[in-house]
C-alpha cells in the first residue's frame, strides 16, 4: 500500500492531522493503543474546546467529535499498531515497517506525520532516594486507575511537582475521598495554569509548598512515607528543614518529554530546548516529507492549540512537494523559555505564520519584539507572560521580505 500521508498516533494532534490531510490526500492514521483519543480518553474534567468548538467539553467529548469527524473521510485507521521502524528509499517513499495482531507489514508513504506525543517524567529520572516501594505512580497513572479503571491508588498520598496533571488529580482524589497532605513543588513559582491553581488547590484547602521538594521514599512492599525538604534558590536542599509526611502514595507531576524515538531513527534534528524536533513554518523537519505536531514537537497547554497546530501540519503534509529550501534560523532570546518554529523557509508561503512561544520566567508589562537584519519591524505588548502559559501569534513576514542571509531575532523586554 502507498500512502500520500502517514499520520503516527492517534491522539488529539493525530487525529486533528489525519482529518485535514484527508481533504486532498491517502491517509493511513496508526494508533498503538485499541481505542483513538491519546491521553483525552481519561481526562474527564471540562475545559477542553474552548477555542475550537466555543464550548467547555470534557476530553472524551473532544476528542469523540474529532472520531466522527474522521469516521466522514477515507483515512485508513489501524489500532494496536506499532512502528517498529521507519527508512526512507532512495526515490524519496518512506518504507514504514509495521506489528500488529495480523502480523508484520510494511507500507510506504510519501510524508510522515510525527503526532507521538509526550511521556511523563518518572521517579528514576529525578533521583529520589530511598526504597522502591510500590505506590509511585506519574499522575498520567493515577488518572489511568482513578478516571478509566475505577480503582483508586491511594487513601492519603503527596503530590510532587505543580504541572497541570498532578493539579487536576489533587482535586480528583480529593473528591472520590483521598487525602492529599499537600503539592510541593522545587521551583518558586507554580508550573501550573494559574486557573488550575484556584480551581484545584484553593477551592478544596490543598495546600501548595513552593521551594520544597521530596528528598527521600520510606517503605519496603508499598511506600510508608516521604521525606520533604525546602530548598534554596539553586534548588539544594537546606539541611535541617527536612519533614517526614506518612502516606501510601507519592504522584508525580514533574514534567513531560515529547516521544521522539521514531524522529531520531530518521535522523531528524532536534530542537534542545522544546526537546522536539527543529521545524520551519510549516512544521516540517530538517528531513524532507517529515512533520511533527503535537505535544511531540513542544509540550502546549491548551489542546485547542494542539489541534491548530495539526491542522496546519495536516494540510502542509498532504500538499508536500520537494524543492530546494532556503532555511533562515529564527533566533529567541535568553528571556524565552522556547519559540517555534526555530526556522523560516522562503521558498513557502511565509505570510501566514503562527509562532508559538512561552516566556522563561515570570514577567510583567513584557515587550516582545521581532527585529530583521537590526530593524525593528514588529512590537507586542504583555501585561504579564508566565512560562506555565504558552502564548500565540500570527505574523506576516513576507511583509518585512527577509532574505536568506537575513538575522530574525525575537527578544522580550520588562
Amino acid at each position: 500500500m502507498i500512502y500520500d500521508v502517514t499520520v503516527i498516533g492517534g491522539g488529539p494532534a493525530g487525529l486533528a492531522a489525519a482529518v485535514s490531510a484527508s481533504e486532498t490526500a491517502k491517509v493511513l492514521l496508526i494508533e498503538r493503543e485499541a481505542k483513538l483519543g491519546g491521553i483525552l480518553k481519561q481526562c474527564i474534567h471540562d475545559g477542553f474546546g474552548l477555542i475550537t468548538f466555543k464550548e467547555k467539553l470534557s476530553g472524551p467529548e473532544y476528542s469523540g467529535r474529532f472520531i466522527d469527524m474522521l469516521r466522514q473521510t477515507d483515512v485508513h485507521v489501524s489500532l494496536l499498531t506499532f512502528v517498529t521502524s521507519v527508512e526512507k528509499r532512495d526515490d524519496g517513499l518512506f518504507r514504514i515497517s509495521l506489528v500488529n495482531r495480523d502480523g508484520v507489514s510494511e507500507v510506504l508513504s510519501k510524508t510522515i506525520v510525527l503526532a507521538t506525543g509526550c511521556r511523563e517524567r518518572t521517579a528514576k529520572q529525578i533521583f529520589i532516594q530511598g526504597t522502591r516501594p510500590a505506590g509511585v505512580f506519574t499522575a498520567g497513572t493515577a488518572q489511568h486507575f482513578v478516571n478509566l479503571s475505577g480503582q483508586m491508588p491511594t487513601r492519603k498520598c503527596v503530590i510532587l511537582g505543580s504541572g497541570d496533571i498532578g493539579l487536576i488529580m489533587a482535586r480528583r482524589l480529593t473528591l472520590e475521598g483521598a487525602e492529599v497532605e499537600g503539592v510541593y513543588e522545587v521551583k518558586s513559582s507554580p508550573s501550573g495554569l494559574t486557573r488550575n491553581i484556584h480551581q484545584c488547590l484553593n477551592d478544596f484547602n490543598i495546600p501548595l509548598h513552593l521551594s520544597h521538594t521530596v528528598t527521600r521514599l520510606f517503605g519496603e512492599r508499598r511506600l510508608e512515607g516521604v521525606e520533604v525538604a525546602r530548598v534554596d534558590d539553586k534548588m539544594k536542599v537546606i539541611k535541617g528543614t527536612e519533614r517526614y509526611i506518612p502516606c501510601d502514595a507519592l504522584i508525580l507531576s514533574v514534567g513531560l518529554i515529547p516521544e521522539n524515538e521514531l524522529a531520531e531513527t530518521l535522523g531528524v534534528s532536534m530542537d534542545g530546548r522544546t526537546k522536539g524536533p527543529a521545524v520551519d513554518q510549516t512544521f516540517m523537519t530538517d528531513v524532507d516529507g517529515v512533520f511533527c505536531t503535537g505535544n511531540a514537537l513542544h509540550v502546549n497547554d491548551l489542546v485547542d492549540y494542539v489541534t491548530e497546530c495539526a491542522v496546519y501540519t495536516g494540510k502542509n503534509s498532504a500538499n508536500y512537494c520537494k524543492t530546494d529550501r532556503k532555511n533562515v534560523i529564527i533566533k529567541a532570546g535568553k528571556e524565552f523559555l522556547y519559540l517555534v518554529p526555530s526556522r523560516l523557509d522562503l521558498s513557502k508561503n511565509i505570510a501566514d505564520t503562527v509562532v508559538y512561544f512561552r516566556a522563561a520566567a515570570d514577567m510583567n508589562n513584557a515587550t516582545l519584539k521581532l527585529k530583521i537584519d537590526g530593524r525593528e519591524v514588529l512590537t507586542k505588548k504583555y501585561p504579564f507572560l508566565r512560562p506555565p502559559e504558552m502564548e500565540r501569534l500570527n505574523i506576516d513576514f513576507s511583509a518585512y521580505a527577509p532574505g536568506e542571509k537575513s538575522e530574525i531575532e525575537f527578544s522580550i523586554e520588562v
